[in-house]
């Protein structure tokens, strides 16, 4: 039986409008943080330039996503946005060190900055990063891509608007300490935002149980089916960042239940626990299975 999820929503607009965006505040605040000698501005441009190549990777994976199974793919190209949101996740560690090691540099060898340009810079990347995060708003919850390109968004728009504060307090200060300072805050904020990206992401593409699904509560539907007397071999896997597979055996003594039974427990599984692909073999029973020594429990 199946089921029209429309798993990969079409966000080739978001991506290409959030790339475009980004690209040319790329250009803009690596000019200006060059022109102003600002540390934080050019730090700021790698991280963006690190999520331009980003959101192309999330975008190839859900190219990748939309086509058809064949002999070779028999599910398809999905788990790509699983490989995609992984690749994310260690390219933002990468920009992490670089940012970590240059303002780490500064703090030692401290340069004056034209805080004036920093701020309107900065303030120019408040917009676009927040405008590129609400594209990505819709789909965050449910998706690991998706979340991933919607957290880098949000936080660099948090990030610049602590530029911003940063630059006006140099104003009145004059520490030079502030701007590589405020460096080392953006590389703790990209830290804490790709964490779960990376577990998650890492977990999924070893065939781990996604985090939405509690593997006990289905075992225990399953279970309790009328008819089922054991079940074994359970395995819940992601196939992508938004479907799940299930296989599982069902022993059911007085033989095999009819299509109606299946269609209904498909409909379940998918109505209670988003499991998208589910396969279900039926025992009776009267042979042991070789497979039930390696069910999970």
């Amino acid at each position: 039986m199946s089921h029209d999820h429309n798993h990969h929503a079409n966000y080739d607009r978001a991506f290409a409008i959030g790339i475009t965006l980004n690209v040319a505040f790329v250009l803009i605040e690596a000019f200006y943080g060059w022109m102003a000698d600002s540390l934080a501005l050019l730090s700021d441009a790698g991280h963006n330039l690190s999520d331009v190549l980003g959101l192309l990777v999330a975008w190839g994976g859900f190219w990748l996503a939309r086509r058809r199974p064949s002999s070779k793919h028999t599910y398809g190209l999905s788990r790509a946005t699983i490989l995609a949101a992984l690749f994310n996740a260690l390219l933002l560690l990468v920009a992490v060190g670089g940012i970590v090691w240059e303002s780490i540099d500064r703090l030692l060898h401290p340069v004056p900055i034209q805080a004036d340009i920093v701020m309107v810079v900065a303030a120019i990347g408040v917009v676009i990063n927040g405008v590129t995060a609400w594209l990505f708003m819709s789909g965050n919850k449910n998706d690991l891509n998706l979340r991933g390109a919607f957290l880098h968004m949000a936080a660099d728009a948090l990030v610049s608007l602590g530029v911003v504060i940063a630059a006006a307090l140099y104003l009145k200060t004059g520490w030079l300490w502030l701007d590589p300072a405020i460096s080392l805050v953006i590389a703790v904020v990209i830290l804490i935002g790709t964490w779960n990206l990376l577990r998650h992401s890492l977990h999924l593409s070893l065939d781990g149980v996604p985090d939405s699904i509690e593997l006990e509560r289905v075992r225990g539907y399953l279970a309790g089916l009328p008819g089922v007397s054991e079940v074994h071999d359970l395995h819940v896997w992601a196939m992508s960042t938004s479907e799940t597979a299930l296989t599982v055996h069902l022993i059911m003594p007085c033989g095999h239940p009819g299509d109606e039974f299946l269609a209904r427990v498909m409909d379940a599984l998918h109505d209670d626990f988003d499991i998208d692909h589910p396969t279900l073999q039926i025992e009776m029973g009267q042979l042991p299975c070789a497979l039930s020594v390696h069910t999970s429990h």
